[in-house]
Formats: structure tokens, sequence, C-alpha cells
């Protein structure tokens, strides 16, 4: 998770903050690979506690009381279980079971399979109404849903273009390449927070001056909304901005490997915390991302699916982890940016392309996305079955897929680099 620090008070003549953009979180070293948490019911009661909405209190409680019934299955009737096991041993040839150990060979990995496409399990999101660009100048461009969009500060990167891989394809396919933006990634800024007070109006001017031109030197984001609701261009939209690093996402049709290139990015004024289910977001910031994302939807045809969160996207490829970065882990407000709950969505990274979880972040990173990893790791475990391998060796042969498209993308965007120059 991105890294906080405590703010004193303000003082008479503070110094300029310093800003961070949704820093890396210091990787915890595992030892073995990460087991799924156990359901207790301690566990579920805490986790359904955190969400307000009922309708999505209820959707988590489904999806863990089958876990919970097992579990308590299981605590009554092990002792059974074993001493029957003991029993058929006992009963069993000693030298049968000594010659199936000195013969047992362990099953040869399969070719990689063709990834299947992901059932959608979120509600799909209804599809935006057009909205045209009303009036530019030389500062600003206003649209029909009265979004106003300030360009001033817009600058240029290496222009967009991609490789996305087949959803349905075999694991060796190749790349095709795309230039029209995929998706939508959204951020937070994770920077200073001034309490939003009249009387702290200038401080909040400046720390937001400050925020916009570390990110337009960063190329960090495509959009910025700051404390005010007013939204910012940084980098254009025909370019790639540097705003999701290792990251991966499939939809029905595609997959797809580190967003800079794909997604379109905005980044929204605002920090999060351990564990928070409920936005940080003024009412104007609402308002402008609402409308901001509706005009891109509508702009560039972009499905409600694709419309995630940074820690959704996010991953660690050098201990094969999600959840590298967790801005918006399980607070965004999907509903209310006309948007379906996004987060009841299986996790791509886990059943497309292998990655799996510290059980940790499960913890400290909310709720509403132990939905979606638990989802992930249920659609591996039926992928496996229908393979007829187990699971930890799907998971090896999903891992060397994105191994090899990771390679190819980095040699595409080179090229790109290269072209550009």
């Amino acid at each position: 998770m991105n890294r906080r620090k405590l703010e004193n008070g303000p003082s008479p003549a503070p110094p300029p903050p310093k800003l961070f953009v949704c820093p890396p979180k210091p990787e915890t070293a595992v030892s073995s690979p990460a087991k799924p948490p156990a359901y207790s019911r301690k566990w579920v009661d805490w986790s359904a506690s955190q969400i307000t909405d009922p309708v999505l209190r209820l959707k988590f409680l489904q999806q863990t009381a089958p876990r919970m019934r097992l579990e308590l299955f299981w605590k009554k009737w092990r002792m059974v279980f074993i001493f029957s096991a003991l029993g058929l041993l006992a009963a069993a040839p000693a030298g049968h079971f000594l010659n199936r150990a000195g013969s047992r060979v362990e099953p040869a990995l399969p070719p990689p399979a063709p990834v299947a496409a992901e059932p959608v399990s979120a509600a799909p999101g209804a599809p935006p109404p057009e909205v045209w660009q009303v009036e530019k100048t030389a500062s600003s461009e206003t649209y029909s849903n009265g979004l106003r969009i300030d360009t001033r500060f817009t600058v240029s990167n290496h222009p967009r273009a991609y490789l996305a891989f087949p959803a349905g394809g075999s694991g060796e396919s190749e790349g095709v390449r795309r230039t029209e933006p995929a998706g939508i990634v959204f951020h937070t800024t994770e920077s200073r927070q001034a309490p939003f007070e009249a009387d702290q109006n200038g401080v909040l001017k400046k720390i937001g001056e400050s925020l916009l031109e570390y990110v337009r030197r960063k190329r960090a984001y495509h959009f910025l909304i700051d404390r005010f609701g007013r939204v910012y261009r940084v980098v254009a939209e025909s370019d790639a901005a540097n705003h999701a690093g290792n990251s991966v996402w499939a939809d029905e049709r595609w997959l797809y490997v580190n967003l800079n290139q794909s997604f379109l990015s905005i980044s929204i004024e605002a920090r999060t915390r351990p564990g928070q289910v409920e936005a940080q977001m003024s009412p104007a910031q609402l308002h402008s991302a609402a409308m901001l994302t509706e005009m891109l939807r509508s702009r560039y045809h972009v499905a409600a699916a694709n419309c995630v969160t940074h820690a959704q996207v996010s991953v660690n490829p050098s201990n094969r982890q999600v959840g590298y970065h967790t801005d918006w882990a399980s607070s965004f407000p999907f509903e209310q940016l006309a948007l379906p709950d996004n987060y009841a969505r299986a996790l791509p990274a886990l059943w497309a392309f292998g990655f799996e979880y510290n059980p940790e972040f499960l913890h400290w990173a909310g709720s509403r996305i132990a939905l979606g990893v638990q989802l992930g790791e249920e659609r591996l475990n039926q992928q496996a079955a229908e393979a007829g391998v187990s699971a930890r060796a799907y998971r090896k042969t999903l891992q060397k897929r994105y191994r090899v498209w990771l390679e190819e993308v980095r040699r595409a965007n080179a090229a790109e680099d290269e072209e550009s120059e």
C-alpha cells in the first residue's frame, strides 16, 4: 500500500510539501505460496460490519457462507475421517504402498490451454449517453453534460500503441496491435490533505498547484481532479501516461498487460486508509469524476467492466502477488459514477495470469476487493479442474504465459519509444 507519513499541524511558513504519486509499497517476503484465509465466523462478521451498503453486505455473506458451513462441518467430523483413514491404511498390504511410492511419477504439465473469457459476475453497466464537445478555447473545453476541462497544463508523451492478447486464443498467441483506449484506471494521488475548510483555502490551492506541477512533470495521469472538483488534462488522451506500471486486466475479448498504454487514467486528489470501504471524495470531486467518466466512455466506447481501480490491476512480478498498489482498494464509488460494482468481478490477475496474494492483503485492503480475490481463486480452481490438472500446476502455466507476454509487451514498447524519438 502507499506509504503515509504522519502530518503535523500547519506552521507559520511551511516548506513546499513533498508530494508522492502512488509510491510503491515495500514488498513483503513470502516463504511459501499464499493460502486462502480461513473464513471463520469472526472474520466474516468483522468484514461484513465494514460494508455499509446492505446489498454489497448480502453479496459478501452469500459468497462466504458456504465456506463457513464447510469449516464447521469439517470441525465436527474430522476425527471420524481421520480414524477411518487410519483403519484403511492398517488393513492395506504394506508392499502395495511401497510399490506405489517407488513408481510414483509427477504428472507432466500440460501445454498452455486457451484462456477462457471471464463470466460476467458484476451487473453490466448501461451504455453512456452521447456526450459531445460544446466549446473549445485555448485554455479549456466544455461538454454537453456540463463537464469543463482545463487544458492549460496539457503535455504530450509517446503516442498510444499496445498489444492485447485474445482471451480465447492459445497461450502462445501473439499480441494484436491496438491504439484505442480499452478502459479507465482510477487512482488517488496520496498527497497531503489539508482540512477542507474556508480558512484553509489558500493552503488547499497551494497544495493543488504543487501537485499539478508534479504530476505534469512526471506525466503521471491523463486527468487530475483537485479538491475543488476542477478537472485538468495532464497527458494528452492520444498518448500513454505513466500511471499503472506493472498491471493486468482482462475482459470478455482481450487480456491486457501493463496498462500505461492501453488504459486512460483519472486521479483524484485524495488519500485512502487501510480497510477503508467508503470514498473520501468531496461532492464536487464526485460530480466531476462522474461527468469525466461519462464523456470518456462515450468518446472511446469504453466498456463499464473496464473501468477499474489501481488496486484491482496492480501486480508485483517479482513475488507474483497482487496488490502492489492499493489506492481505491475497497472504497471507490462505482455506483455513483453510473458504473456496475466492479469489485464483484473475479480479479483477472488470479484467474488469467496466475498471480497469488498475501493473506494480509485481504485484511488491510478491505472487504470489497477481498470478494474479487475470492472469486478469482474460485475461477482459477474451476479452470484447473476443467483442464484435469491441480490448481498449483495450472497456476504455474498461467505464470509462465504471463512472463512470455510481458517480455513481448516490453519489446514492443521499447520499439515504440525508439520510433517516437
